[in-house]
């Protein structure tokens, strides 16, 4: 994995790690309370009003309805852009099912942190269309 150059490319580069690890708790500990997950942005199955999942405990469900219930998930980062409290990264996530079919979602996500390096917002930029159909 790169080398986090700042606090929100530590938080890009190990929020997706805690994810693969299936550690629960850690990566909800990378999130201040008020945080907000768009994943992806804008209105999806994930998220009919396209608002996001707002505090610890909507992101907590978050993962325990969406992100478990997909199997294993890794990652490979291709390109990671720090900027001030913010951090773009270029990747595609990859979820096996547990019939072993491979899904690879090519993405951008955007992380944006407080001064105490925690989590206020992540925005995954991927096409939903991909897993659900035409929306």
């Amino acid at each position: 994995m790169m080398e986090a150059r700042t606090p929100a490319q530590k938080a890009s580069f190990v929020s997706p790690q805690m994810v693969k690890e299936r550690r629960r708790d850690d990566w909800l500990a990378l999130f201040a309370d008020d945080a907000v997950v768009q994943d992806p942005v804008g209105p999806s199955p994930f998220n009919p009003d396209g608002l996001g999942h707002r505090g610890k405990e909507a992101i907590g469900r978050f993962y325990d309805n969406i992100i478990t219930a997909g199997g294993s998930f890794d990652f490979e980062i291709f390109q990671s852009y720090p900027c001030g409290d913010e951090c773009a990264n270029v990747w595609v996530g990859r979820s096996t099912r547990p019939d072993g079919t491979v899904s690879e979602t090519p993405m951008v996500t955007i992380y944006k942190v407080n001064a105490e390096g925690k989590i206020l917002s992540l925005r995954a930029f991927w096409d939903a269309r991909r897993l659900f159909g035409t929306m």
